[in-house]
């Protein structure tokens, strides 16, 4: 039987339970829109957003986060910040910006995330979290939700706090990424914590960590969870989620011919570099994730390596032409 069904959130409905995360450096608008051709996600998340960009920023310094492509689908926009009004002002702004969601990063582990008193600091004092999650729905329409780490393997013991927070301010669902915030991706995914959130709450509870497959799908979807979310595994395979959902129902899927992999990274970048006007910044932001585009490759270390020490935009596709032209995929 199918686990694909439609998944309530708030005032919302979706008619599937799968979702692309939010993923720092990649998930603007260019890779969304991939995200889009290939799969029909419940939604896609933005990067994380600073509540101060957002507020004393201009509008063009935003344009990175903010921006959203007209063939995209629903869009769920990730805050970052750890004052209750600053956040307010800030679900204000994305609101009318045209979230369709709105969620609160309390997962980052990212040592000046945490310096700030952002990202997974917040899951230590889960009375300020209440508070930033009642300042949310007091300043938007629209369904928020919290992002979290677990306590895991930690001598923090945080889960029952936050779950309470999280039921009492009134958050509409829950995603629960089942690592601690010092645990690194070789720590399996801690499922029976991410179950103790779908039995102690009473909103949805949505799980993330480590998707990649249908075992893998299959896993968290055992947690008891409404849906899943997502991450690393989507980025370079804009299809993942459609070839999932195809998967789970029993349907066929044609995954993109290899040069056509390869044309979708060299999209993915030029659009980043219109989106962004420099040309420098998305090759800089090219090089963290083309490794993920040549997963087929036999040569995909090669691959990586050459954009590294890549400076253009005509460079870039000199290079991605002849690996994903000439050599058949892995």
């Amino acid at each position: 039987m199918s686990l694909i069904k439609p998944l309530t959130l708030g005032n919302r409905t979706f008619p599937v339970n799968i979702i692309q995360g939010p993923l720092a450096g990649v998930s603007c608008a260019p890779f969304r829109a991939l995200t889009w051709r290939y799969s029909k996600p419940a939604f896609s998340c933005t990067e994380m957003i600073s509540c101060k960009t957002l507020i004393h920023q201009s509008e063009y310094s935003q344009q990175r986060f903010i921006a959203k492509d007209p063939d995209e689908g629903p869009v769920c926009f990730q805050l970052s910040g750890n004052h209750p009004v600053e956040l307010a002002e800030a679900t204000k702004i994305v609101t009318d910006h045209g979230a369709d969601l709105i969620d609160l990063n309390c997962g980052c582990p990212v040592k000046k995330i945490r310096s700030r008193g952002a990202g997974s600091s917040l899951l230590s004092d889960a009375t300020l979290l209440y508070k930033m999650i009642c300042a949310m729905k007091a300043s938007t329409h629209l369904p928020v939700s919290v992002k979290i780490r677990v306590q895991g393997g930690s001598d923090e013991k945080f889960n029952s706090d936050i779950a309470a927070a999280v039921q009492d301010a009134g958050a509409d669902f829950l995603v629960v990424h089942g690592r601690h915030w010092t645990e690194h991706y070789e720590t399996p995914c801690r499922y029976d914590e991410i179950r103790f959130f779908v039995e102690n709450l009473q909103v949805p509870v949505i799980g993330n960590g480590d998707i990649a497959c249908m075992t893998s799908l299959g896993k968290m979807f055992a947690t008891g969870c409404a849906g899943v979310m997502i991450g690393r595994a989507g980025v370079g395979q804009p299809w993942l989620i459609g070839k999932l959902i195809a998967e789970m129902n029993g349907e066929p899927f044609n995954l993109p011919l290899h040069q056509e992999q390869g044309a979708l990274f060299l999209e993915h970048v030029m659009n980043l570099a219109r989106l962004l006007g420099s040309e420098k910044f998305a090759i800089l932001q090219a090089r963290k994730f083309a490794k993920y585009y040549a997963r087929g490759l036999a040569s995909r270390l090669e691959f990586a390596s050459r954009v590294n020490v890549c400076e253009t935009l005509d460079e870039l596709q000199s290079i991605t032409g002849f690996y994903f032209g000439q050599e058949q995929a892995a």
